[in-house]
Formats: C-alpha cells, sequence, structure tokens
C-alpha cells in the first residue's frame, strides 16, 4: 500500500470516529420512517412465507416431554406462487413507442433474464407485502436487482408512493474463529437542489442479531463511494411495487400488505387441524391386546425384571399386553384399533381453505375440490369472478411499475453514456401481460366489432385493446389496413375505369 494511499485510510478512519454511531435494530436509524411493529410483521410474513414453525412439545403415555416436527400445509408459499403465475408470465412483452428505446430495454431485460425473474420475486412481492426493483450498472450494461420486502425500508413517503428509501444488505465474513456480520445501509434520497444522492453506510457487528457500529466502508468494499450523485433523474432509481389494497394494519404505512396477511388466523386454523390429522393418522396403527402369557419377561442377575420380550409376532408393533389370568379362561387376543376421523378432519380442512380464499379475495374453489364441483370455462373466464378482478387489480400496479422501471433503466444508461437515445414518456411504453387465461379472444373481438360498427369508438381504440398496444402502434396498424385496402379497391378496378378516371 502507496503512501498516499495511507493517508487517504487515515483520514478516512478519523471521520468515521468523528461519526461513530451503534444501532441494535434498523429501525433504529434516523432517517429510516418505520415502526418496529411494521418491520416485526414483514419478519412474520416471512416465517409464514417460508413454513417455519415451532416443534411440538407433548408427553408420552410414560409421563416424558416429547417434541416433534409441527405438519404443515404451505398455504402461503401455495397462494402466492398461484396468483403470481396468473399475472405474469415469461411470455409478457414490453414494447415502446420509440425504436430505439424499444431495442435497448428489450435487449438489457433479455440479457438480465428479467422475465423469469420478475415471476418468481412477484411470488415473494404478493407474500410479503411488496418489493423493489432497482436498476444498476454492470460493466457496459445496465442489470435489475429485485429488493424485497425485509430489506426495503422507506425514508420519506407520500400517500401514494415511495420517494426515498433505504436498501439493506447484509453480508457474513470470516475473522479467525469468529464470524463478523456487516449490513450495508444503501439510502436512497432526493436533495434540496433536486439532485438524486445515494449514501452508503457500513456497520459491524459480532450477534447476528444487532446492526452493530458503523465502520469504514474499504473494510469490505473497497472502491465503494460514501456518496453518489446522479442529476440527470426524473424519478427515483428504484420502482416499488405492492399488492392492492389499504393497509389496514398501520394506516399511516406505505408499506404494502401480504395477501394472507389478514388471513393468518385461519392459516393457522387449517395448519394446527392438518397436524392433528397426520398425527392421528400415525398414532391411529392397528394395535392389539395379548395376554401377559403370551409374551415372555426377561430377568437380570439380581433377579429383577428388565424388559419384557415381545415373541407375538416379533418385529411388530402391533400390541399391548394385558393380564387375564387363566389363558384359557381370559378374553384372549383384542382389537384395539380406533378408526381414524379421516372424513371430519378433510371436512375441516377444506372449510378452512374455503374461508381462507375468501379472506385473500379469490374466487371459491380455487384451493378446494371435494370431487364434485368443477369450474366450466365460462365461469373461469367470467369478468364477474374474484379471481379475476383481484388479478386486474394487480396487474394494474405491476404494468405502472413495469413502466416505472423502463425509465429509470434509460435514465441511469444515459447518465453513465450507455444509452444516447430519448426518454420516452409512460404513455409511449406498452406492457402486454398476455390474459388469455382468462379473456376469450374470440368474445372481445366480436365485442369491439360490433362497437365500432355501431358508431360508439374508433377503430384505432379497437384496435389497442383486442391487440393490447399502444395507442400509436394502433394508429400505425390502422393506416396500414387503409392502404391496403386502397391498393385492394386499385387491383379490382377495370382497366376502362382507370383510364376514364385516372388512377
Amino acid at each position: 500500500m502507496g503512501l498516499v494511499q495511507t493517508i487517504k485510510n487515515f483520514f478516512t478512519r478519523s471521520k468515521y470516529a468523528m461519526t461513530t454511531q451503534s444501532l441494535a435494530s434498523i429501525t433504529e436509524h434516523p432517517k429510516i420512517a418505520i415502526s418496529q411493529d411494521e418491520y416485526t410483521r414483514i419478519q412474520e410474513n416471512v416465517r409464514y412465507f417460508a413454513g417455519r414453525y415451532d416443534p411440538v412439545e407433548y408427553k408420552d403415555s410414560n409421563g416424558n416431554r416429547q417434541k416433534r416436527e409441527f405438519n404443515h400445509l404451505p398455504i402461503g408459499r401455495t397462494a402466492a406462487k398461484k396468483i403470481a403465475s396468473l399475472v405474469f408470465n415469461e411470455q409478457a412483452e414490453i414494447v415502446l413507442d420509440d425504436e430505439v428505446a424499444n431495442e435497448f430495454i428489450n435487449t438489457t431485460l433479455k440479457n438480465d433474464r428479467f422475465n423469469k425473474n420478475f415471476e418468481r420475486y412477484l411470488e415473494s412481492c404478493l407474500a410479503l407485502g411488496g418489493m423493489a426493483m432497482r436498476p444498476y450498472v454492470d460493466g457496459d450494461r445496465v442489470r435489475v436487482a429485485f429488493v424485497q420486502a425485509p430489506v426495503f425500508l422507506p425514508l420519506q413517503s407520500n400517500t401514494q408512493d415511495i420517494s426515498s428509501a433505504a436498501i439493506i444488505t447484509k453480508t457474513v465474513k470470516s475473522e479467525g474463529q469468529k464470524n463478523r456480520y456487516y449490513t450495508l445501509i444503501e439510502l436512497h434520497e432526493w436533495g434540496a437542489d433536486n439532485r438524486y444522492t445515494i449514501t452508503n453506510e457500513l456497520y459491524k457487528s459480532d450477534n447476528p442479531s444487532a446492526v452493530g457500529a458503523r465502520v469504514p466502508l474499504a473494510e469490505l468494499y473497497e472502491g465503494l463511494q460514501e456518496v453518489v450523485s446522479l442529476n440527470r433523474l426524473s424519478r427515483p432509481l428504484f420502482t416499488y411495487l405492492k399488492p392492492p389494497g389499504m393497509n389496514n394494519k398501520n394506516i399511516n404505512s406505505p408499506l404494502g400488505l401480504s395477501i394472507f396477511d389478514n388471513a393468518k388466523t385461519t392459516i393457522d386454523f387449517i395448519n394446527t387441524t392438518y397436524d392433528e390429522f397426520m398425527w392421528e393418522v400415525k398414532m391411529g396403527q392397528r394395535r392389539v391386546a395379548v395376554p401377559t402369557q403370551l409374551l415372555k419377561t426377561e430377568y437380570n442377575q439380581e433377579g429383577e425384571k428388565v424388559f419384557v420380550r415381545r415373541e407375538f409376532e416379533a418385529g411388530q408393533n402391533v400390541y399391548e399386553q394385558f393380564d387375564s389370568g387363566d389363558i384359557d379362561k381370559g378374553i384372549g387376543i383384542t382389537d384395539l384399533t380406533t378408526p381414524i376421523r379421516s372424513d371430519d378432519y378433510i371436512k375441516a380442512i377444506n372449510e378452512g381453505l374455503s374461508l381462507f380464499e375468501m379472506q385473500i379475495g379469490v374466487s371459491a374453489g380455487m384451493f378446494t375440490f371435494d370431487g364434485k364441483s368443477m369450474k366450466t370455462a365460462t365461469e373461469v373466464v367470467s369478468e364477474n369472478s374474484d379471481t379475476y378482478q383481484m388479478r386486474n387489480s394487480i396487474v394494474t400496479l405491476v404494468e405502472q411499475s413495469l413502466k416505472e422501471l423502463i425509465v429509470s433503466i434509460l435514465e441511469l444508461a444515459a447518465s453513465y453514456k450507455l444509452y444516447t437515445g430519448k426518454i420516452p414518456d409512460m404513455d409511449a411504453i406498452s406492457i402486454n401481460l398476455d390474459d388469455g387465461v382468462f379473456t376469450d379472444r374470440h368474445v372481445e373481438l366480436d365485442y369491439w366489432t360490433k362497437v365500432v360498427a355501431a358508431g360508439f369508438a374508433p377503430r384505432e381504440m379497437a384496435i389497442e385493446k383486442v391487440l393490447n398496444i399502444s395507442k400509436e402502434e394502433a394508429k400505425k396498424i390502422s393506416s396500414s389496413i387503409d392502404d391496403e385496402e386502397v391498393r385492394s379497391m386499385t387491383r379490382q378496378r377495370s382497366r376502362e375505369d382507370i383510364d376514364l378516371y385516372g388512377e
């Protein structure tokens, strides 16, 4: 290390010594505007999403305390995955009216495998109550980082959106026989002169549950600047996406709720019932009462009874012993097996699933199946179905979020001279999420054909709605249709008509 760098490091350490602060929890940071209750709620959502439950403690027949795994159904994960797949898939298309911008965006997203990753992280967004997407420069290209709910915390917000936020990155580093836990806090803020700044703060702790004391960035991130300013941004570098609906847990919080935040008691009921059912099946194995005379008792050298060797059906655990006196006068071998209440448990679980469907806002029968009721195709694509309406609410937010992300990608690329074209307005961006699962294309085409024929809407609007494209693209297609109709009419005219009236 050179003398100049040593001097720089000395002054860097001195600066940190003057600004040292220690945090027990991330919510203690003076700039982070989130309550501990909100942060705890998000952590609880993670537990439900992952299916992490405490083991069950019980006493066995001998009075000894035992532990066993809690049997559960992945309700939270299943619901989030199912709804995410209905909203977005790899067939989704993004089209910009500007050809240069369209080529840049589609190349960038394709190289980053964005469509595949977005569907996966959308599942996390629905389960945990939100996520952020932040473009960043990696060499000579722009990539997209997905920031999940537990590590995205608001700094400043209004009633509609989050304008400043903190993004948390945790790292574990081994130093000798001990682990050091680092927390990088990336603060995205707007300055007084409307400049966008990113401030990086690094903290270190010996305890994984504590943030720790602030340390120099060079201790873990060599070359990372404390403050980075960007002056060509019209909006925050990140875009925040959350499920639709009001946060009724904290009406003043800008953060969203998980799709199952208001259904956790129902999830607990379903899992408790399922656990009891599985345990009853395990405990309901066949048991037979066997006279003691059919079993052999072992004794030690002192003459003390040690254990009973079960020689009746050796290798099986399906019998219990009892003393019947004279074997010839006793009751003999008796079946003690109790019937398993499978019908009652299955009915209770299905009732719980029906309640869960109502609470998260999907159509009845999405998670339950009784072997009798099957939805027809007409019911599935019905625009009155709860699932369809819920999907539409999420799609609207997803489309807006993707448009914001596209603008941020282009503005960031322009700041680093990776893109030199125009920054399009959001109206010039078209998102096609392919709702073919719900929409009957023939019915939709017939509807808009009748609307145009009745004079209630222009043809451009029908093209835009049916093909799900932007207004500009619809105008181009309409113009092409007009040109083709003119050429067709010209081909159908006779030579005499052309000579008389001209072309």
